[in-house]
């Protein structure tokens, strides 16, 4: 039940820690939350139905590259930190952050599996006084219209007997810039007191909370985001086509339009999408607005652009062993790079993975090296089954070409040139090289 004091007392719980925090999902989201969390003192639990995973947390080690095992280690050593899969456990958590997947359908509308069997969980665990905080990205109107619902069948009244809030993550893995402490933290609550508790809440551990007025302005502002990127990016992949046929290199358009000091921000092109963001998120806004009548046609026709750039780098793969005298099928194909992005070890929704199932339909012969996978596993819609290949120059050459699909700064690009028959490029990343230049294609 809220009384005037409600807030004095949350606030005075934090300040003592005396506060149990509940993470549910400890993934690329959840993880990094808990390192924040308990690094400020606080007691959390992590919650997640892959025992696998538990396990290994428990014992100290890491499961994502940014999150180093010596972190994690020093969380369970400190007490502050265990996880576990019993979620009758969720009944002694003061506040409960939801991190879980939303990925999307085959029909691309949001499937939403994985936030309702979470809500139905703290359901039936759910305790007067909790505060309930959902960080998965999702359309305008979830926590209000699907998550209420839910959580009042176990009796309890939202906004009254327990509280509810929407803060979406803004994780960005392998950025050196920005950490999860240094993202401002956006914040709406069912109610005013709602949201004023989760920002008590990710004071202790976040620089600096920034409320909004209610649940949908919070979920819209993570959508509009990923909106602002994808549609950019497909503005960029576009132009690389385009500008392809003319002869001119984007990387050299890019670099100079970068030096007007205002009106302009940079965007570069790549193979695809990837992450578990820019790839899905703008789809869940175009599938609300249906809803309402409303076309989302920019959106959709930057998310086709997108989706097609893996059929573009493999067509100028084709093309490129054409000028040397070979066909695509049969020839060996070496992707350089797995994950979405450089240097992180994330490989949801990676262009990567598409390229290698697009070049394995026309008969390539596909291996792939990335030092930060070594080998793929199952997904929802993939499983690749491969293990990361060893570098070395006897084993490049053996290879008709080699595709950089991610420009991991671990990679020394001049010796890849040097050894390669011939290299496809979708990142620009043998930019600086001079000497072999002749057997790069841009794609």
């Amino acid at each position: 039940m809220i009384t005037k004091n409600t807030l004095k007392n949350w606030q005075s719980k934090i300040d003592d820690k005396k506060l149990t925090l509940g993470i549910l999902g400890l993934g690329y989201v959840g993880l990094p939350l808990t390192r924040e969390f308990a690094s400020a003192g606080l007691k959390v639990v992590g919650f997640d139905i892959d025992q696998k995973k538990v396990r290994i947390l428990n014992s100290g080690r890491s499961i994502i590259k940014h999150v180093p095992h010596r972190q994690v280690k020093q969380m369970v050593k400190s007490g502050c930190f265990g996880a576990t899969s019993n979620m009758a456990r969720l009944k002694s958590a003061d506040a409960i952050l939801v991190c879980v997947p939303t990925p999307l359908t085959e029909n691309r509308e949001p499937d939403m599996q994985f936030i309702i069997k979470s809500t139905e969980t703290i359901a039936k665990y759910l305790q007067p006084g909790q505060l309930i905080v959902l960080e998965s990205t999702t359309y305008p109107g979830t926590t209000r219209e699907l998550m209420v619902p839910i959580l009042q069948s176990s009796g309890l009244k939202a906004g009254k007997d327990f509280h509810l809030a929407y803060s979406p993550e803004r994780e960005d893995p392998g950025n050196k810039d920005f950490s999860t402490r240094t993202i401002p933290k956006v914040v709406g609550g069912l109610t005013k007191t709602c949201r004023d508790m989760a920002c008590q809440l990710y004071n202790l551990a976040i620089v600096r909370t920034v409320p909004v007025s209610s649940l949908e302005a919070a979920e819209a502002t993570k959508i509009l985001e990923n909106v602002y990127r994808c549609v950019n990016i497909a503005m960029v992949n576009e132009l690389k086509v385009v500008f392809d046929r003319m002869s001119i290199d984007l990387w050299e358009v890019i670099n100079a339009a970068s030096t007007k000091p205002f009106g302009f921000n940079p965007f570069y092109p790549g193979p695809g999408l990837g992450g578990h963001c820019i790839p899905i998120d703008p789809f869940y806004l175009t599938w609300k607005a249906r809803q309402y009548g409303m076309p989302t046609r920019f959106i959709e026709l930057a998310g086709e652009i997108n989706t097609n750039m893996p059929h573009y780098v493999v067509t100028k793969t084709m093309e490129a062993l054409n000028e040397c005298k070979k066909s695509l099928k049969g020839s060996k194909v070496l992707v350089l790079g797995l994950a979405y992005k450089r240097d992180i070890d994330d490989l949801r929704e990676s262009p990567s993975i598409e390229l290698i199932e697009l070049l394995r339909q026309k008969g390539a012969k596909v291996d792939y090296n990335d030092p930060y996978i070594p080998k793929t596993h199952k997904q929802r819609r993939h499983d690749l089954g491969m293990s990361s290949k060893p570098l070395s120059a006897k084993m490049l050459a053996r290879y008709d070409v080699v595709l950089i699909s991610t420009d991991h700064s671990q990679y020394d690009y001049k010796w890849i040139v040097k050894n390669a028959k011939l290299v496809v490029d979708t990142r620009n990343a043998t930019a600086e090289v001079r000497r072999g230049a002749k057997k790069i294609v841009k794609a």
